[in-house]
């Protein structure tokens, strides 16, 4: 139990520095006004005019971040991958028919985002496409394995 919790802890320690230079290097936006129409998705699902880069949206920070300086946000997407991990290890010591969904659903969700930044035209975009897609068929897998594991071990009990 102490070892997850120390990778949980290193986890968290990295997700949260990368979180925050990321943060910074995406209020960036704010000096960039022709990037406002493009870059700024949370700001125009908030119905907000844009007038001054004060009126920016933070999360927008991110996507700007993501778009055009991707290490940090990249890191804060390994890392985040890196603490879901840890937990699914967790589970599956705890409850094997719960990590098979867990890491299902996971993969599920790391698919969709991929699918949404697929065509993409920045190089943070195409990065994040292939993090998301190759981690998502990882989980898949993960949770694919997983069932016939638990399939084929069921049979045998049976017989």
């Amino acid at each position: 139990m102490f070892k997850y919790i120390i990778q949980l802890i290193i986890g968290s320690v990295v997700l949260c520095t990368a979180t925050f230079i990321a943060w910074y290097e995406g209020s960036a936006i704010m000096n960039h006004p022709w990037e406002w129409k493009y870059s700024t998705p949370f700001t125009k699902l908030l119905h907000m005019d844009i007038m001054d880069g004060r009126d920016i949206s933070q999360l927008d920070y991110f996507v700007y971040a993501a778009k055009f300086q991707p290490l940090f946000p990249a890191i804060m997407m390994v890392s985040g991958i890196y603490i879901l991990c840890v937990i699914g290890y967790y589970l599956l010591k705890c409850n094997y028919d719960w990590t098979i969904g867990y890491f299902g659903l996971i993969g599920c969700i790391l698919l969709v985002v991929s699918g949404l930044v697929y065509n993409s035209p920045t190089n943070g975009g195409r990065i994040f496409f292939w993090i998301t897609s190759v981690c998502g068929f990882i989980f898949m897998a993960v949770a694919g394995m997983g069932w016939i594991r638990n399939a084929q071990h069921k049979e045998t009990i049976n017989t």
